[in-house]
């Protein structure tokens, strides 16, 4: 947990609830943190559920591990505390998002439990729902995909620290919802997080 250094500063609160905010959008806000070895298809599952929801009139923003390391984390590099501060960072723009009414879906690897788990409770102590859907798919298989062809450096020794090959991932013991990538298309995979958000009543505020 990053520590507070900047002092003499005092939390403003708003005249706006969150529960206002999701009214006005008729919808709840959430966090849909996918997590999974690369080339499991997180990126490609939150680009078509990014834009389902949009085509249904719900308010989704997707955010992207290669694409938030290109501005917000542009600092950090793969070492384990930066991995952590990645997903800190990540976690607190979600949480906002999610507390503003938005369908907030992350695309993360996300390799470390301690640090996810750290990001589902700054959602619950913020009363915000956060689902963590793994994107369950055998590395054999994650690494016959390849698509940035990031498998073959780390094999060849040019990438160190690589996710699945020399450096672990630990999956989630409790996912909200388990997505084998190696079995399901990518139209099944959406349907099944749309399928868990409309059971949650995520879809609908009051």
């Amino acid at each position: 947990m990053a520590e507070q250094i900047a002092t003499n500063i005092t939390w403003h609160e708003g005249a706006v609830t969150a529960a206002e905010r999701h009214k006005s959008l008729g919808q709840t806000g959430a966090t849909i943190w996918m997590t999974g070895l690369p080339a499991s298809g997180k990126s490609t599952i939150a680009v078509a559920l990014e834009q389902v929801l949009v085509q249904r009139s719900r308010c989704a923003y997707r955010l992207d591990g290669d694409n938030v390391r290109h501005g917000l984390n542009k600092n950090l590099g793969f070492s384990a505390e930066d991995r952590a501060e990645n997903i800190r960072r990540i976690g607190e723009v979600a949480k906002l998002f999610a507390d503003a009414g938005l369908i907030t879906i992350t695309s993360f690897i996300s390799p470390y439990r301690a640090d996810r788990d750290q990001v589902r409770k700054l959602h619950a102590d913020a009363d915000l729902p956060f689902l963590e859907v793994f994107v369950d798919c055998p590395l054999d298989v994650a690494e016959q995909r390849d698509p940035k062809g990031l498998y073959k450096k780390a094999r060849a020794g040019e990438i160190k620290g690589f996710t699945g090959i020399d450096d672990p991932y630990e999956p989630p013991l409790h996912p909200e919802l388990t997505l084998r990538t190696d079995q399901l298309s990518v139209a099944q995979s959406v349907q099944s997080v749309l399928d868990l958000l409309q059971q949650r009543g995520l879809l609908s505020a009051t």
